[in-house]
This record gives C-alpha cells, structure tokens and sequence, in this order.
C-alpha cells in the first residue's frame, strides 16, 4: 500500500501538467517511489512548414507485473519501469476538420449508413476494424478521406485496401481532405475515386526497418513488386502501375511529393 500511495498521489499531477512536461514529473514520480530511471531528453521537434515527414520518437514506460508479494517496506522487489522508445513515419499537414461520425472503428468513422470516413493513421488492427465496421454497417459504399497521415503497418495497410477494392467501395477526398504517405494506396483501392478541387496528396518513398528504400534492391525483388502487383490488382495496367511507382519514389523517403487533384489526375483515373 505504501508503494501505491507514493505512486498514486504524484501521479495526480500529470493531469494538470502539458504532455511536454510528463516526462520529468514521472522520473519524480518515480524516484519517490524508490524506482531508479533515467530519460533520455525529448529531442527539439523539427520546424513545420506545410508538410513534412517526421520522425516521432515516443518515451513510454511499461509496468513490468511481478508474482513477487509485497516487501515489509511496502516495496515489490520484482516491480520494474521499462522505458521503451517507438518509432512512427508518416507525412503531417495542417490540422483538418474531423467529423465525429455515429460510431468509431479504429481510424474510421461511420458518417451514415451508406458512408464512413478515415480520420487517423492505420496500423496492425486496422483491417479487424474495417471487417468490423462492415459487418455492422454493411451498406457503407463510399470512404470519405479526411485525414490519412499514412500508416505504421503496411501490409496491413495494403490489405485493408484490397477490402475496399472487394467491397466496390469508392474513395473520395473532400476539398481540404489530405491523403499521405501510405493512404495514397487507399484512395486508389477505390473502385470508383474521385477528389475535390482543394484536396491534396503526399507521396514519398518507402523505407524498411534497416532503412533501405526500393532504389536499394532490384527492380523485380518481391519489396518491389509487391507495390506493382497491388496498383494491378486496383486497376492500373503494367506500365500505369510502373510510372506511378517510380513517380512516388521520386523524393526519398525522409521528404515528400505534394500534388493537388488535378495533379494526381494526371497519375490515375478519377471520377
């Protein structure tokens, strides 16, 4: 019990204090408890102008459980803080207006029974949630494409995707709706797409957890490849899906590409 009120009060403080400042308070926290830890400084965020690719590091820390009771000084000698550091990628842009929906299913929004809207990043649960959405709202025909920052899991990405395209569901950007990084393959999973004047696209080059970008292995690998078979499978032909490749891998992957509607119309075809 000592070890939850020395955790717990402090702990009070974080509520009134800014996510910047979370990190000190909970080293204090800590300490009080008699947990050693050390942090290491928040990096200085890049300047914004327009968009930009960023690399976020997020501190976390994770309560390790232990089957250990409780020591007479009210201390777990099993207990331990495990700070973990979590690396995400994506194209920001000016904040946009998000729609609040009727339901929630991860990154997406029920709008109406014929309509749903993706509002966030996609990641590994993301295809669980779109089959979810589905089921319950089955009549959904069109994704309105609010805010896609792109995605921390791409091949749950791209299969998300081939659900749209399965679906018949239809893609559109509204005017100041913005579509980056990995959401470009959503936006062409649509089997009809079309985009506002006003609506803008970001597209940059991959990176694997080494680093390595498509110019650093062969034309033909499977890395490759599997984005051409995708733009296939969505409709483009062969050589559609190869100079679209190539355009989005024009700018490496630490910059981005922007390109309004008329642009990516240029790419692709829309409605």
């Amino acid at each position: 019990m000592k070890l939850l009120r020395a955790l717990f009060l402090p702990l009070l403080a974080l509520v009134a204090t800014p996510v910047a400042a979370h990190a000190p308070v909970l080293s204090c926290v800590l300490a009080q408890a008699g947990v050693s830890v050390e942090c290491a400084p928040r990096p200085e965020a890049p300047a914004f102008a327009g968009g930009q690719v960023v690399h976020e590091v997020i501190e976390t820390y994770e309560v390790l459980e232990s089957d250990e009771r409780l020591q007479d000084d009210g201390t777990a000698p099993g207990a331990d803080f495990a700070p973990s550091t979590q690396a995400e990628r994506f194209v920001q842009a000016a904040p946009a207006v998000v729609p609040r929906g009727v339901a929630s299913y991860g990154p997406f929004r029920v709008l109406d029974q014929g309509r749903a809207a993706l509002v966030d990043v996609t990641d590994e649960r993301s295809p669980a949630a779109f089959a979810a959405m589905l089921r319950a709202h089955p009549g959904i025909a069109l994704l309105e494409m609010v805010d896609c920052p792109g995605t921390e899991d791409d091949r749950a990405n791209l299969a998300v995707g081939r659900m749209i395209h399965a679906r018949g569901i239809a893609t559109h950007v509204p005017a100041g709706g913005s579509v980056r990084s990995g959401g470009v393959e959503l936006f062409l999973a649509g089997a009809r797409r079309s985009a506002d004047s006003g609506a803008e696209f970001a597209v940059h080059s991959w990176a694997d957890e080494q680093g390595r970008e498509p110019a650093d292995y062969a034309p033909d690998a499977p890395e490759n490849r599997k984005y051409l078979d995708y733009y296939r499978e969505m409709g483009m032909t062969g050589q559609e899906a190869r100079a679209f490749y190539a355009m989005t891998n024009s700018v490496g992957h630490r910059d981005a590409k922007w390109l309004t509607a008329a642009d990516m119309r240029r790419w692709v075809r829309l409605d």
